[in-house]
């Protein structure tokens, strides 16, 4: 993640919002795409991370906010508030590591 806005957000928001931008019209069917870090931060916010899914984009525009001006200012933290999918954990007292989880919908 290079940083060069002003916005609010760490590299878990970050990753989890251009995955639901890539994601978006990629015909996926349901997916859900987790990325937090294990300690309950994520860089200078309250939120661990995020947790997105093929709605994520449409409800950030319902909201009347722009996701790709968001992510051109670093500003996950926003995008994701307005969409409700930020991750919230408060701090868990261990620091393991970040962790991504991507699960797709299949029929059968």
């Amino acid at each position: 993640m290079t940083i060069r806005g002003t916005g609010k957000g760490g590299r878990n928001q970050e990753l989890a919002l251009r995955v639901a931008m890539l994601a978006e019209n990629e015909g996926l069917g349901d997916w859900l795409f987790l990325s937090g870090g294990t300690d309950g931060r994520d860089g200078p916010t309250d939120a661990a991370g995020g947790i997105v899914d093929r709605h994520t984009v449409q409800r950030i525009r319902d909201a009347g906010e722009n996701p790709e001006a968001l992510l051109a200012n670093n500003d996950s933290y926003a995008a994701l508030k307005a969409a409700g999918d930020l991750l919230m954990t408060g701090a868990t007292g261990t620091n393991v590591a970040d962790v991504q989880v991507f699960l797709r919908a299949t029929k059968g």
